[in-house]
């Protein structure tokens, strides 16, 4: 198979997805005879990378694998398109994921005492619904209350590969602060 041809597939594979694709499970796609090693395959998405550098999408690595995705600077324009109406999250939603993401691993006690209010069960339950945390292990005090970290989904949905690719947490203690502290729902 020339180089060309496997760069086509791999791009149709990579687009046709659904979620973010691994490099194990690109590999998967070939028949042994024709199977290009890994290293080949890593080497044919960074010539892609190079390819989509003028167009509207790229590729990027999240913590499951690639996937194509449009440019953020075009997200404006696809807004434009969208019918549905974007999910909204409560400010204590997010800022109990926030809390979970950056202090994890932490117990619903954690959260309460960081954010001085009760949590709500519906708030866990979502996240955990979404496949944003999870309950990692259970704490050995009375009670045993479950831990909660995040999860590779969180990662995926917000673009990240690693979690110290989270902003610091000055960065979002600014950026709250430039939101209405009335504001009651923050758009995804």
């Amino acid at each position: 198979m020339d180089e060309k041809e496997l760069k086509n597939i791999v791009e149709a594979i990579l687009l046709s997805a659904n979620e973010p694709i691994s490099l194990d499970r690109l590999l998967e796609v070939f028949d042994e005879w024709q199977r290009p090693t890994k290293e080949h395959l890593g080497i044919i998405i960074n010539d892609l990378k190079e390819d989509f550098v003028s167009r509207s999408f790229e590729i990027v690595q999240v913590a499951t694998g690639f996937t194509i995705q449009t440019k953020k600077e075009y997200s404006n324009w696809i807004a434009r398109m969208q019918i549905e109406k974007p999910t909204k999250y409560s400010r204590a939603l997010l800022e109990t994921l926030a809390i979970i993401a950056y202090k994890q691993p932490v117990t619903r006690a954690d959260i309460e005492d960081i954010r001085g209010v009760a949590v709500s069960s519906q708030i866990i339950k979502t996240l955990l619904e979404r496949e944003w945390i999870r309950i990692s292990g259970y704490k050995n005090v009375a009670g045993k209350p479950a831990v909660y970290t995040t999860t590779r989904e969180f990662l995926n949905y917000f673009n990240l590969k690693y979690l110290n690719e989270l902003p610091t947490l000055p960065e979002v203690t600014e950026a709250l602060t430039l939101h209405n502290p009335n504001e009651e729902h923050i758009t995804e």
